[in-house]
């Protein structure tokens, strides 16, 4: 007797585990929930990739300020300096022409 009701109290705890643990996962499959879901991921995603924009733009200018004093960009220019002239190599100028930089161009194949 006591055997019996042993694995009867079993299988009825076996079977609310079994119907409990379906309802959960049918519950995740509906179209709700796996909208609600792939929103988390999204919104996850888009913070990670922020704070790895984040993290390379403070290297670039902890980088940038590096190079800065290591080429005495950093130092005071001096005012009585002159401005320094280089050539201009575009066509349609007439050779010996000079430009202050920084300057505007428009042309657009200079990249390429």
């Amino acid at each position: 007797m006591f055997r019996r009701t042993f694995w009867f109290t079993a299988g009825a705890a076996a079977g609310v585990w079994a119907t409990t643990k379906v309802n959960r996962k049918l519950k995740q499959l509906t179209p709700e929930s796996l909208a609600a879901q792939a929103a988390d991921k999204a919104i996850e995603t888009g913070h990670r990739l922020k704070d790895f924009a984040l993290d390379v733009r403070e290297g670039m200018v902890r980088r940038e300020a590096e190079l800065g004093g290591a080429l005495g960009l950093d130092a005071p220019v001096d005012p009585d300096l002159p401005v320094q002239r280089h050539f201009a190599v575009e066509a349609g100028e007439p050779a010996n022409t000079y430009r202050t930089l920084p300057y505007k161009t428009n042309n657009r194949n200079e990249d390429h």
